[in-house]
């Protein structure tokens, strides 16, 4: 087996690995698959997205009473897409906040004029069923709860399952961003009920950026005609449209939508969401194995540790500049991502992308050669950066 047929080679012209949220590291057949232009209004292309809507469809467990609908943008995008449609101008909605994307989702409502309310756990805890459901209870105008499925700021993984079971039993509507989970984790419309998610094809399907993708109950989007702030970012337009002709509303990425179909087939030869979610389970238990062996500490308990990204607090040494830190481990073939936490110094690791566990043990080992190279004598953090957790996560 040469380096180019392997399952995950390294990727090419002495590009380095992205250790990040994404945009991630790609198949080269998934970049290959970007060489020919198609027309956004020709049959061929029509085909691609239908084929596009049906596999997702198909990875969330949807049936009929769920459509797919891409959007043309980044994944913040589809979210204001997915809020602005489908929670009504009188709505209220519910944000349960533990990282920088929870807060997004807020000030996204913000700026739409929908009414709102927040439990903001800050980094170190998930929000959970009982306090969602209590806080439904106390506020018979809330008609929507929005959670974030993996919080890449922190890299906590929420318990998305008992966050439905409590909205659902009180008849309020959930809408999901998991943006950073789907195609990984579990998030089966059978068994979670939700009315909308929203993800982007840059993320667990190992795509390139360029469009999310809303899956909603097909219900609640027809009853959404007319909600919408925005003329390119109606999702029921969008949908209304693409049910009618088969095509975008407004130019589509066309070598984004045939780069994810070659990642959808690679995703489907894997073993779908499954075998995925257990290759990025194996990065992060041999890189957070590695890392912690070198002195590093996780932000969060192992048990709210998700397979997607991992936050490190900074070491204490003052040898230690993250600038420095990040640079040498990009001369050594890894782009690693900064911290997005308010209370503490950090920075984060991706687990996912076209990797495997072969890779993180070279990404630990860069780790120390690059604390080496600065003189770094310990990677422990402060003492104050573990008390903080300590108290908050108590």
């Amino acid at each position: 087996m040469t380096a180019d047929t392997a399952p995950f080679p390294a990727p090419r012209l002495g590009e380095p690995y992205l250790l990040t949220p994404g945009p991630l590291t790609t198949a080269f057949s998934v970049k290959e698959a970007m060489l020919r232009d198609w027309g956004s209004w020709d049959a061929d292309f029509r085909a691609m997205t239908k084929s596009l809507c049906d596999q997702l469809l198909a990875l969330a467990g949807g049936g009929s009473e769920y459509v797919c609908v891409p959007m043309q943008g980044s994944g913040s995008f589809a979210v204001e897409a997915m809020l602005g449609t489908l929670v009504p101008r009188d709505g209220k909605v519910l944000v349960l906040a533990n990282g920088a994307y929870g807060l997004r989702a807020a000030e996204t409502l913000r700026y739409l004029g929908r009414a709102h309310t927040v439990i903001d756990k800050g980094d170190y805890l998930p929000p959970r069923g009982d306090e969602v459901g209590a806080a439904l209870d106390a506020d018979p105008a809330i008609t929507h709860v929005i959670a974030i499925h993996c919080e890449t700021s922190s890299g906590i993984l929420n318990p998305v399952a008992e966050i439905a079971e409590a909205v659902s039993a009180r008849g309020r509507k959930l809408l999901i961003d998991s943006m950073s989970a789907f195609g990984a984790l579990p998030l089966d419309a059978r068994e979670i009920r939700y009315e909308a998610m929203v993800s982007s094809a840059n993320k667990c399907i190992e795509g390139v950026p360029g469009f999310g993708f809303v899956i909603a109950r097909r219900s609640e989007l027809e009853a959404s005609k007319g909600n919408s702030h925005s003329l390119a970012l109606d999702v029921h337009a969008q949908w209304a449209y693409m049910e009618k002709t088969g095509q975008w509303r407004y130019t589509p990425p066309t070598h984004v939508v045939a780069a994810f179909l070659e990642a959808l087939r690679l995703h489907a030869e894997e073993g779908g969401v499954a075998a995925r979610g257990a290759r990025y389970a194996r990065n992060r238990d041999v890189m957070v194995a590695g890392m912690r062996a070198l002195g590093f500490e996780t932000l969060l308990k192992d048990r709210w540790l998700s397979p997607i990204i991992v936050t490190f607090f900074c070491p204490a040494d003052p040898k230690f500049v993250f600038a420095g830190f990040y640079e040498r481990m990009k001369q050594k073939g890894f782009i690693i991502y900064p911290g997005k936490l308010t209370v503490v110094d950090s920075f984060r690791v991706g687990c996912i992308g076209r990797m495997d566990d072969h890779v993180m043990r070279r990404v630990v080992a860069a780790a120390g050669e690059a604390l080496a190279e600065m003189g770094v004598a310990s990677a422990a953090p402060p003492a104050a950066a573990i008390a903080e957790r300590a108290k908050l996560a108590a």
